[in-house]
């Protein structure tokens, strides 16, 4: 997997949050959260598996509301900060997390009432593997996020350590068609990329947001949206 060396450093999780979602980018992570949440609704009770659970932003979110959630990851400092954060919100013992690979997942099929994973299709060099064995442990929804190929991300997508895979909605339908997965319901935004934020203070970003929320109610906004949420459901 792309920067696969470089996501498993131990720097690199000591600062990741604090790089990607602090000032400017705590707009970033308040929508990624309500992407989340509205894409699985009511969690209490559910037994719910996070991919490429990072530092376990979403995992301890999930597991206040009283989700059954385990993390999976392949980093184990990035699992390291996900615990410590679990520990600090009082939520350790009411969730897991293991390490392992997205493309191999340790559990029977139809396991949980959801599968989701936020940020790792943009690094996945064989999503249809991944998507596959997501909707295998799902017994109903599958939620993932992309980055889009007709967005200003593609702008600046040379300069990231680990580039990134832009995908354009038939990418998605085929995605989804590949693992026999229905699609739900798909949101978009940011006309501003994510790197434009982070590189702001919060005050300063927030008329940015405002202006970038505006437009994406627009005609053209869904077609040139950075990111897309998807959710999609195993048919009957």
């Amino acid at each position: 997997m792309k920067g696969q060396e470089w996501y498993q450093a131990s720097d690199v999780a000591e600062e990741y949050e604090t790089k990607r979602f602090s000032g400017g980018g705590e707009l970033i992570d308040r929508r990624e959260k309500e992407a989340v949440l509205d894409a699985l609704g009511p969690v209490e009770g559910k037994s719910i598996l996070e991919i490429a659970c990072g530092t376990g932003r979403f995992t301890a979110l999930l597991a206040e509301r009283g989700a059954e959630i385990i993390g999976l990851d392949i980093s184990g400092p990035m699992l390291s900060q996900g615990r410590k954060k679990a520990q600090a919100l009082g939520v350790d013992e009411t969730l897991e997390f293991m390490r392992g690979d997205a493309g191999q997942l340790p559990f029977p099929d139809n396991h949980f009432d959801a599968v989701f994973a936020m940020r790792f299709f943009h690094l996945a060099p064989t999503p249809e593997a991944f998507i596959s064995e997501m909707r295998r442990v799902s017994k109903e929804i599958v939620m993932f996020d992309t980055f889009n190929s007709r967005s200003t991300r593609s702008i600046y997508n040379w300069a990231l350590p680990m580039g990134s895979h832009l995908y354009s909605r038939s990418d998605v339908e085929k995605l989804l068609q590949s693992a026999d997965l229905q699609l739900i319901n798909e949101e978009h935004d940011f006309l501003f990329p994510y790197g434009f934020y982070r590189k702001l203070s919060k005050n300063v970003s927030r008329p940015f947001r405002k202006l970038d929320t505006t437009l994406g109610r627009s005609g053209f906004g869904d077609r040139i949206a950075s990111v897309s949420y998807w959710t999609a459901k195993v048919p009957e």
